[in-house]
């Protein structure tokens, strides 16, 4: 008989652990977290095996994250120059395995430069994208904009402004839970793998969304965002690390 998915662990604002000998270190900068609420049945489907919906209220959420990729670095050598920086925008949903574990999984990576592309893509199984992308800051505004070159479909992108409001001091629960995830799931090579990452507590704003045209989302397999986003969020910024793969997993 097979095993009961063990119940998802908790929310915590801080990782649960260190990673002392990282994969993967990198910062994430200039960071835009808008989220809109979804049907759970709509993301069920395009989760990887042996995970299922993260909800919040019953709801599921998809998030459009921009940001500026920064000092990617391998195995705790310094950032490769050039290829360590670059700016990125993900589709990316919420979920939970078998083992409780919460995590995100990503639907696509639009990045500006190829040849992390190329190593996203052949070494994780990772969903990048190559993009023509560009990024500016006004004073309290900040505008993220791309559009899609390889694989396809070609054009589809973004155009996103926000405006930067006060430093939260505590998040909601809400803000907590789409934010404070501590790994990522990926269908890599017939496994589904769990990715673990930490970082500092997220420096938070609250933003306010200025203009939003996408179609990144529809492309990523899920309906249209309708309506208002449920979350709209501004960071500076955290460093990252990211230990080894970890599976296979028990059901979800």
């Amino acid at each position: 008989m097979p095993s009961r998915p063990a119940p998802a662990e908790a929310v915590t604002p801080d990782p649960p652990g260190s990673i002392d000998r990282p994969l993967l270190t990198q910062s994430w900068l200039d960071v835009a977290l808008v989220h809109w609420a979804a049907d759970p049945a709509d993301v069920a489907e395009l989760l990887p095996a042996g995970t299922r919906p993260d909800t919040f209220d019953g709801a599921a959420h998809v998030g459009l994250i921009a940001f500026r990729m920064h000092r990617v670095g391998w195995l705790g050598l310094p950032s490769v120059p050039y290829l360590g920086g670059f700016l990125e925008t993900n589709v990316r949903l919420y979920s939970v395995d078998g083992d409780g574990r919460r995590g995100v999984v990503f639907r696509s990576m639009d990045a500006s430069r190829l040849i992390p592309v190329l190593m996203g893509r052949i070494g994780f199984g990772l969903p990048y994208l190559w993009s023509r992308m560009s990024f500016r800051r006004v004073g309290d505004i900040v505008l993220y904009t791309g559009s899609r070159r390889w694989p396809g479909p070609r054009g589809a992108g973004d155009r996103m402004a926000l405006r930067i409001g006060e430093r939260i001091g505590e998040p909601t629960e809400l803000e907590h839970f789409l934010t404070a995830r501590w790994g990522l799931h990926n269908a890599s090579f017939g496994r589904t793998l769990f990715l673990r990452n930490t970082h500092p507590r997220w420096p938070l704003h609250r933003a306010e969304l200025l203009a939003c045209d996408e179609d990144l989302v529809a492309a990523a397999g899920l309906p249209a965002p309708a309506g208002d986003p449920v979350s709209v969020l501004y960071s500076p910024g955290v460093p990252a690390r990211f230990g080894l793969p970890a599976g296979p997993l028990r059901a979800g």
